[in-house]
């Protein structure tokens, strides 16, 4: 039964002696009166002493908190300098960035990493020691790794959070620390670092309950893209976590390329969630990062650090004069582009731009606002979407390439005005080596040469047949021919 009969209704109010008269019933027995013995009575007055006791109201938010001093600039030089000689992984470019920042001492306990699990793939053991790992009761077994320099380090005092491999978890307690700021009045920074195939898809929903509560911090999907993890099977090769992304309006995704870039990212998140002008303060952001070893470079002079922020800039203009095209990467894919830009000038004599692009995502959430923009203020001048602005000038066809399904690259595609193609990876995965996955799936360094040269023919830029010719040069069509396109040995 979905209502009570009128009968019912009396039987009810007798069995548990509310004073409601059978006339206050019998006015609307679909909708009848709420009770209040009145706030003098007894049974409020126990139910107002014990939450009192507890803390106050639940849920209750404080709009104050402690002040934040955000960390100095200095702190995120380590992020500007580039690998030198030496190669590294857009992850181990964040986890040095995150022990500097931990290190600062009037920010650093703010910070709250959350690892479910592999810790050590991550580079980040070497926070055991320091950091510790929090548990109430403290460290209460010998660890196994204990005669290792980095060996676990538990304690009361602990930063580090670690769950176990419990993902659900995890999200909980990064929904915890991120909504600090409003139940405790201290604000927290948590920084949830995962596989980045099991972030969206597996705990997704948890991530929307986190933005309903308006949790704020940084989630990052580690062993990003679709080829860069192929050894450990199908269940690693995430090709569209930023999709799934995209659906948490409170989400802002980036992937980056450089670890210059991520120290503009993550420092302008922070003063967007703390910083004393913000006014969308209640965001999470979401980092794509790589376990393949490539030269970090240093960060250029007069970077473009507002493109870097919405989502793209230029990253290298060709010096050859000939067919233009633009090369638009993301992520691990950058490096590839650049290959292809030498190839493109040395091989064939085209002229390509390589962009890098930060976020997809970020391009076309401006990119449908300023069309709204427009729908509602018809007559007026329509304002022109950050992509199409910065590739303003920028002539010749566009090949937009990512480790990613080519749904990702294509979100941008309405709102560039030249012609556009999508290299990715669609489908499910390849188990063999990155140089061989990438073959499989045509987004690797010759197949980003190809679709330019095929652009450009369709057009009478160049030869028609040079395509047909490259793609029988470098062996396109034979999987396990790959070796250029980021191949950095065996996942």
């Amino acid at each position: 039964m979905k209502k009570l009969t009128l009968d019912d209704l009396k039987e009810f109010r007798d069995y548990l002696r509310i004073p409601i008269s059978d006339a206050r019933l019998e006015e609307d027995p679909y909708s009848p009166p709420y009770f209040h013995p009145g706030h003098d009575a007894p049974e409020i007055a126990y139910l107002h002493e014990r939450r009192r006791a507890l803390g106050g109201a639940v849920p209750e938010r404080r709009p104050d908190h402690q002040p934040v001093e955000l960390p100095e600039a200095k702190t995120f030089d380590v992020a500007k300098r580039g690998s030198g000689k030496q190669q590294a992984a857009t992850t181990m470019a964040f986890v040095r960035l995150l022990k500097d920042l931990i290190r600062d001492k009037k920010f650093g306990h703010r910070i709250v990493p959350i690892v479910p699990d592999e810790s050590r793939t991550f580079g980040m053991d070497a926070f055991f020691p320091t950091a510790k790992i929090y548990n109430p009761k403290g460290q209460n077994y010998l660890s196994v790794d204990r005669d290792l320099v980095l060996a676990y380090k538990e304690s009361p005092a602990g930063q580090l959070i670690h769950p176990g491999i419990n993902e659900a978890g995890a999200v909980a307690a990064f929904t915890a620390a991120g909504t600090a700021y409003a139940t405790h009045g201290v604000p927290l920074v948590p920084v949830y670092v995962f596989y980045s195939m099991f972030g969206f898809q597996r705990t997704g929903d948890a991530f929307w309950a986190a933005a309903d509560q308006m949790t704020r911090g940084f989630i990052i999907g580690a062993t990003a893209g679709r080829t860069t993890l192929t050894g450990e099977g199908l269940q690693h090769a995430d090709g569209h976590s930023p999709l799934l992304a995209s659906t948490n309006p409170a989400v802002v995704t980036y992937d980056p390329a450089y670890g210059y870039e991520m120290g503009h990212i993550i420092r302008d998140g922070l003063e967007r969630m703390y910083g004393p002008d913000s006014e969308d303060r209640n965001l999470m952001y979401y980092l794509t990062v790589y376990n393949e070893p490539i030269t970090q470079p240093s960060e250029p002079e007069n970077l473009d650090v507002e493109g870097v922020l919405k989502g793209i800039y230029r990253v290298s203009a060709s010096a050859v004069d000939g067919p233009k095209a633009q090369i638009l990467a993301s992520g691990v894919s950058v490096p590839w582009a650049l290959e292809a830009q030498q190839l493109l000038a040395d091989d064939w004599g085209v002229s390509a731009d390589v962009w890098s692009v930060t976020s997809w995502n970020e391009l076309r959430r401006d990119g449908m606002a300023a069309e709204e923009e427009a729908f509602l203020n018809p007559g007026q001048p329509a304002r022109v979407p950050f992509v199409a602005k910065q590739l303003e000038g920028a002539t010749g066809p566009v090949v937009a390439v990512s480790d990613y399904m080519k749904a990702v690259p294509d979100q941008i595609r309405q709102f560039v005005p030249n012609e556009f193609a999508t290299l990715g990876a669609d489908g499910f995965g390849f188990s063999d080596t990155r140089a061989a996955a990438r073959r499989f799936f045509k987004n690797d360094t010759h197949s980003i040469v190809v679709k330019t040269l095929q652009l450009l023919a369709a057009r009478g830029g160049i030869e028609e047949g040079s395509p047909s010719y490259a793609m029988d040069r470098y062996k396109l069509l034979d999987v396990t021919a790959g070796t250029t396109g980021g191949a950095g040995g065996d996942a």
